[in-house]
Parts: C-alpha cells; sequence; structure tokens
C-alpha cells in the first residue's frame, strides 16, 4: 500500500539585484491556496553563501518542498535542490548550469542584452544602471514601483558568475520553467535552450524580467502544477 504526502511546502529564490519581497504577490496568490511559503534571502555575496541561505530554509520544512528560482536563483536552487525534501524545480527566467558549468557559461553563443546595463564597483559588486534599470530589468512595471525596485537593488558580487555547479538536481528531479517572452537580462533563445536542454516543462508568457511581479498568477499557477505533478510522480515511484 503506498501512502502519499501532498506537497504544500513552496521555497521561492530571488535573484541578483533584487530581494525577497519581490515575490510578495506569488506569496499571497499561493498562501491563498493553502500552500506554506518560504522566502529566501540571498545574501547575493558568494554562491557557496546563496546555496547555504536556501539549504537553511529547506531544513526547515515540514515535508517536501517544490524549489523555485528566479534568475541566478536558478543556478541557486540547481545546487541547492539536491536537499533531500526538494520533488521539484521550477526556473522562472532563470540560469540553468549543469555539472561543471558556471552560470557566466550559459551567455555563450547567444545574443548581447544591450538594455540590461550592470555597473560594477571597485569592489567587484555589480548594480543595475539606475537609468537603464526600468527598460532592463522591469519593463512592464508601473514608473513608481520600478523606480523603487531601481533604489532598493541589492548588489552582487559578480564573481559568482564565474563559480560551477557541483551538482544539478534537475537530473534527477522534474523541472518547469516559466519564460517572459520579453525579457531583456537574456536572450530569449537562451532562455529557450536552456529549459529545452534539461527537458523542463516550458510555459512561456509575455512579460519582462520582473515577471515574477508583473506576470504572479502564471508563475503561481506552474508552481501549483508542480506540486501536484511531484506528489503523483512520488506516488508512482513508490507504488513501484
Amino acid at each position: 500500500m503506498t501512502t502519499t504526502e501532498e506537497i504544500k511546502n513552496v521555497v521561492l529564490v530571488h535573484g541578483a539585484f533584487a530581494d525577497g519581497s519581490g515575490w510578495r504577490r506569488v506569496y499571497d496568490l499561493l498562501t491563498a491556496r493553502g500552500y506554506r511559503v518560504s522566502i529566501v534571502q540571498n545574501p547575493l555575496t558568494s554562491f557557496a553563501d546563496d546555496v547555504a541561505a536556501t539549504n537553511r530554509v529547506l531544513d526547515a520544512q515540514d515535508g517536501p518542498v517544490i524549489l523555485v528560482g528566479h534568475s541566478w536563483g536558478g543556478t541557486v536552487i540547481t545546487e541547492a535542490g539536491a536537499h533531500p525534501k526538494v520533488a521539484g524545480l521550477v526556473y522562472v527566467s532563470a540560469l540553468i548550469p549543469d555539472v561543471g558549468e558556471t552560470s557566466g557559461q550559459q551567455y555563450e553563443g547567444f545574443a548581447p542584452t544591450p538594455e540590461f546595463v550592470i555597473d560594477i564597483g571597485d569592489d567587484g559588486y555589480g548594480y543595475l544602471n539606475r537609468d537603464a534599470f526600468h527598460a532592463g530589468f522591469a519593463a512592464d512595471v508601473n514608473d513608481a514601483d520600478a523606480a523603487f525596485l531601481a533604489d532598493s537593488q541589492v548588489p552582487v558580487n559578480m564573481a559568482v558568475f564565474g563559480e560551477a555547479v557541483t551538482v544539478a538536481a534537475w537530473r534527477d528531479k522534474p523541472s518547469w520553467a516559466v519564460i517572459a517572452t520579453e525579457d531583456k537580462a537574456f536572450d530569449q533563445a537562451m532562455l529557450q535552450h536552456m529549459a529545452s536542454r534539461i527537458g523542463a516543462d516550458i510555459t512561456n508568457v509575455p512579460g519582462s524580467h520582473a515577471l515574477f511581479i508583473t506576470q504572479a498568477e502564471t508563475v503561481a499557477d506552474v508552481i501549483a502544477t508542480a506540486t501536484n505533478s511531484s506528489t503523483k510522480v512520488t506516488a508512482e515511484a513508490g507504488a513501484r
């Protein structure tokens, strides 16, 4: 006899130049459906630090989890997704490296993104250029919200994009991808290639790199689909 533990836990991981508060709309939509949602606050100081921050949140979960990452958060969940509580992965316009690959290598062979302008300080930390932020990161967000996002952005240690992942959780766990078709942070062909390469179930949606805000309903729907599908996969595996 097989017993199935329903997946009700979701952990959200933000990307570079942002913090966890950007997930608020997704959080509200999922909690209204009865999910227990936790949000990681990445320090963005090193790859190891961000993975450790995510693992601390995963350790605190009371059952199986769907792990969600936006942008740089995709690299983080690729590594942290090996955690035994993680049942599935959702990539939201995210980087998806393989074992031994860096985030920076994902850009090779794809078109540049001139509207996504990063200013790097002498200390090696990068901010998105204030004047280019609205067009490059959040073109479909209103002026006031875009200004707030630009002024509250968290700098990232640019060295993280040169650090290789040591495990690719998507090789062993089901994956979904939500891709913004007007994303200016990544070449569209790059996003489609990364998601297709891992065999992710792909949902394309009109929107900017800030789709976790402007397309929160679609993102929440895909996460809910992942919880339901991963529960079924777990049940089937138990039956065998």
